[in-house]
């Protein structure tokens, strides 16, 4: 499979010139975050977040965040720790957030969002080492989402998932780090 894309939208990093303030998801804590917060964690570099935008329009349909993270040794299954060194903190990317406006459901944007993010993520842990991308699912509904694409549950939080980077590697290929 090759970069995801869509000639329709645009996926880049949130920039001043983004047209935040009508951006509606369903859920407020998202919304704040992305009205109020967003460009102040890009700025001081704790969460990176793009947007998807439909030019030549700047106004955003979506957003993710990306973040180094970690994950402690014991919380992974124990088929996946068993190949791996006994450090007990091992290094991830976390998608800390992944939202589409509520008028634009069911178009294949979320799946876009995700995609691109799991792309990114792929392309950097060569050089910024991450053994998996890392999702905390606000609800069942964002749980299922994730599961569908091959995250499976952590052991210790709930609705905490996790997919190992040669999965994601698979869904890509080997060659796709361009």
């Amino acid at each position: 499979m090759a970069k995801p894309a869509d000639p329709a939208f645009r996926i880049e990093a949130l920039g001043r010139q983004h047209v935040r303030e009508s951006f509606h998801c369903g859920e407020e804590r998202l919304d704040r975050y992305l009205r109020q917060q967003a460009r102040q964690d890009a700025d001081k570099r704790v969460a990176a977040p793009f947007v998807v935008v439909a030019p030549p329009s700047e106004v955003v349909l979506g957003f993710y965040t990306l973040s180094a993270s970690a994950v402690r040794l014991d919380e992974l299954p124990a088929d996946v720790t068993t190949k791996l060194p006994h450090y007990p903190l091992l290094p991830v990317t976390l998608i800390g957030r992944l939202a589409v406006e509520q008028s634009r459901g069911g178009q294949g944007i979320g799946e876009l969002l995700l995609l691109d993010a799991l792309h990114r993520s792929f392309v950097h842990a060569g050089e910024i080492a991450a053994l998996a991308v890392v999702v905390d699912a606000k609800n069942e509904k964002a749980a299922t989402f994730y599961a569908r694409y091959g995250f499976v549950l952590l052991q210790e939080q709930p609705r905490r998932l996790f997919l190992p980077m040669k999965t994601v590697e698979r869904l890509f290929g080997p060659n796709s780090r361009a």
